[in-house]
């Protein structure tokens, strides 16, 4: 955690204090489960503040994640906000690198949900790239399911994307784009029309022409993801996809012809029976 992020805490917490929302620093600590002195040694300067401690400090205070690491925007979410915002949780290595958390078909409707706590994102497979853009910001990688986005993407390619932050979704969503949208309810994978300016919904499309486009109104959605990448299981070349369906079609051939000659023969003994 870098020191600027540190002294923007530290500006919540005095702000706290000015408006008397808490007694004093070792209350707040306190109640963030967290141990005074060390949360001193915080607002001295000597140490930086912890993702966990802001994870709670956002959660019980509201905190406003977007002043907090980007400076934008007042220092505390309002309350409208905070009933919509889920605090995203994130996994780090031991040199507190953020890594790809991947989200499989299985676990997308707990994600979804609200069992999607820290303890249920920590269980989750992660992994890294090597790619310097992936080692910026926040990454989740989502398997694809079923075929409404054919041919772009097919059931069983993952999806690796970057986290839009809420405050970006009326600006920064662009029309057409790929991204993933998590409801309160599911995780899908479309394209965007961008409505929340004048609507407050998205315009959600599928590249298979038989889904039609459905909309989903802002208060509704938790997250959004760009899709930024996407990894696809590996196929035969054109060459062999065309042998194997030579043989298969051979192999068809070959099967009709024996139930057609079986069906023949089982026909000239009921004939010759009803004679």
């Amino acid at each position: 955690m870098n020191n600027v992020v540190t002294q923007r805490f530290i500006k919540c917490h005095n702000k706290l204090k000015e408006d008397n929302r808490i007694r004093s620093s070792r209350q707040f600590a306190l109640s963030l489960d967290y141990l005074p002195q060390s949360l001193s040694e915080i607002l001295k300067g000597r140490r930086d503040v912890t993702i966990e401690l802001l994870r709670k400090a956002i959660a019980k205070f509201k905190m406003n994640p977007v002043y907090i690491f980007t400076g934008d925007g007042p220092m505390f979410m309002t309350e409208d906000n905070h009933k919509s915002f889920r605090v995203l949780t994130i996994v780090t290595n031991s040199q507190d690198d953020e890594r790809i958390v991947h989200v499989p078909v299985p676990a997308q409707a707990g994600y979804a949900g609200d069992a999607a706590s820290p303890s249920f994102i920590q269980e989750l497979p992660s992994f890294t790239l090597p790619d310097y853009k992936y080692k910026v910001g926040t990454h989740r990688a989502f398997d694809v399911a079923g075929d409404s986005m054919e041919p772009t993407l097919f059931e069983g390619d993952k999806v690796i994307c970057s986290f839009l932050e809420p405050t970006l979704w009326e600006t920064s969503i662009k029309d057409n784009y790929v991204y993933v949208i998590v409801t309160r309810g599911d995780v899908v994978v479309k394209r965007i029309e961008n409505h929340l300016k004048e609507d407050k919904e998205l315009l959600l499309r599928s590249d298979n022409g038989f889904y039609e486009p459905y909309r989903v109104n802002v208060s509704d959605i938790r997250e959004i993801w760009y899709v930024r990448a996407k990894i696809s299981p590996f196929l035969p070349s054109p060459q062999n996809i065309r042998n194997m369906l030579r043989d298969e079609i051979r192999d068809m051939k070959k099967t009709i012809l024996t139930q057609s000659e079986s069906i023949d023969n089982l026909s000239d003994k009921i004939d010759g029976i009803a004679k």
